[in-house]
């Protein structure tokens, strides 16, 4: 997969919208890290989340937790285009 483009929405496997905010530089190891915000409703008041580049892009094909059958953890949209929770 290309790299993470900021400022755009990405689906992650469960189903969830994100907006990716930009990207960070781990201070220990200088590891890529994707700061990111959920584009859904909650309430534990958790509104940016930090995962390593890697781990963001990682392939996720076989997972029996994929209900939107994507093959990496997060994919780019273009459009929301199906809500995959109920």
């Amino acid at each position: 997969m290309e790299e993470v483009k900021i400022n755009r929405v990405y689906r992650h496997f469960k189903g969830n919208y994100y907006f990716v905010e930009n990207i960070a530089y781990n201070s220990e190891n200088l590891e890529k890290m994707v700061v990111y915000k959920p584009l859904y409703k909650n309430d534990d008041n958790r509104n940016l989340w930090v995962r390593p580049e890697k781990m963001f892009l990682e392939d996720v094909s076989d997972r029996q937790d994929n209900i939107t059958g994507q093959k990496f953890r997060f994919e780019l949209v273009s459009d929301i285009e199906k809500n995959y929770l109920k």
